[in-house]
């Protein structure tokens, strides 16, 4: 199977450099029209590489922050270009503190690049993916997000919330064709140059993650999808939740769940969830079945 993006349009934020950069160029190479979103005159400097390569790429000077400037540039993407098929969300910043020395002013700054960045840009193009029926989206989420970094409580909030964000607009945009996964990405660049360990520095090139983005964003993707990616490694995450144990009468009580908190904890059952409908129905379900004993 060959994968290719021909007579395909994708925008890649946060690709003057690093992963995005690496996206962006990957996605061109395979056929995409590229839009090259960014802070500065690095994006034009990235965008210009593409096109002296031969692929064909335009530079967006922009702030994701901005939801007004996130929709011009859809929208001036799709009058130039006809459609779009990929976003890729890959801005994001730093402002890493302890949660004791860490100001509110930090925490908000890298949610609103993080997630709200996140949002404005897929809020720009689903009803363009929507109208077309068909659309490809990636978030980044990150293993601060899912399992925790010290120093990183603002950025591993945001990060975190790509998993929700993320199951929701799969199960909205199932009908469209439009499928939404997350990478978490474990690369040097800018912004995470001298937080990992010098070994782990030099196998982790941006360069080694891109297949896996590309992948995520191809036209016979999966959908739902959390991927981690590091130096031509590839794991897939999951969520899962234990069969656990129902209670009723006098053990309905913190003693009682205390008592059969190791059996709650018990994962030989574990299983994913794949709505909060359905974990509605397992706890329920599992009640009733107490009840009738």
């Amino acid at each position: 199977m060959t994968i290719t993006f021909e007579n395909q349009v994708a925008i890649v934020t946060g690709a003057a450099r690093g992963l995005g950069r690496g996206y962006a160029e990957a996605l061109a190479q395979r056929g995409a029209k590229v839009i090259v979103a960014d802070l500065g005159e690095g994006a034009e400097l990235a965008a210009e590489a593409i096109r002296s390569a031969g692929g064909e790429a335009k530079a967006w000077d922009i702030d994701v922050t901005d939801f007004e400037a996130v929709q011009r540039m859809v929208d001036r993407t799709v009058a130039d270009w006809g459609r779009l098929d990929v976003m890729i969300n890959n801005a994001g910043i730093l402002r890493d503190k302890t949660f004791a020395k860490m100001e509110l002013g930090d925490f908000r700054a890298v949610l609103d690049v993080h997630l709200m960045g996140s949002v404005h840009c897929c809020k720009a193009a689903w009803d363009v993916m929507r109208e077309q029926k068909y659309g490809r989206i990636l978030l980044t989420s990150s293993s601060s997000g899912m399992y925790g970094i010290f120093g990183q409580a603002n950025y591993a909030a945001a990060k975190a919330a790509m998993l929700g964000f993320m199951n929701v607009l799969h199960l909205e945009g199932e009908r469209y064709d439009i499928r939404v996964n997350s990478i978490l990405p474990n690369a040097i660049t800018a912004m995470t140059e001298g937080l990992l360990k010098p070994e782990a520095e030099r196998l982790l090139a941006p360069e080694a993650v891109a297949p896996g983005a590309l992948f995520l964003v191809s036209k016979d993707a999966p959908s739902r999808v959390l991927l981690a990616a590091g130096g031509g490694s590839f794991a897939r995450v999951y969520v899962t939740e234990t069969e656990g144990i129902s209670l009723s009468g006098e053990a309905l009580s913190p003693e009682g769940v205390a008592a059969g908190f190791e059996e709650i904890s018990d994962r030989s059952n574990a299983r994913e969830i794949m709505s909060g409908f359905e974990q509605a129905d397992k706890l329920a379900a599992s009640a009733a079945r107490t009840l009738a004993q």
